[in-house]
């Protein structure tokens, strides 16, 4: 069944529990662009919105004492970000030198193509997949 009102992902919210670490991790380490920063007085809350290569594709949130959300074991819900790059080497001797740790590289089974994971400042996965 063909979809004819979705068009593509508009954004990612994220909710962090250090603002000024996730936003020099989210720009500084990984190179999103902020497109507008705002603080909410009404909430004690930053929104920030990162852009990657033009495109908007993140909110990052803070909020004062926030749960923390567990992903380990695999729990229900968003299980990780992934993002494409065309040499996945380049990408982790990149962040690896930013201080990232990054996983080993694995081989997906299906595609034959090279991924990794890292971690946010938060503990979310982030993938790395060779296009």
């Amino acid at each position: 069944m063909k979809n004819n009102f979705l068009k593509a992902v508009h954004h990612i919210a994220i909710i962090c529990s250090n603002y000024e670490k996730s936003k020099f991790f989210y720009t500084n380490v990984l190179g999103f662009t902020i497109l507008r920063e705002v603080y909410r007085e009404e909430r004690q809350s930053y929104k920030l919105d990162l852009a990657l290569n033009g495109h908007y594709i993140i909110e990052l949130f803070s909020f004062p004492n926030s749960p923390a959300r567990p992903s380990r074991p695999e729990s229900c819900g968003l299980r990780h970000l992934a993002f494409s790059v065309e040499n996945i080497q380049e990408a982790v001797n990149a962040l690896s030198t930013k201080g990232v740790i990054m996983e080993p590289i694995r081989i997906d089974e299906f595609t034959n193509k090279q991924f990794t994971f890292f971690a946010d400042p938060d503990g979310l996965p982030i993938e790395l997949y060779q296009l």
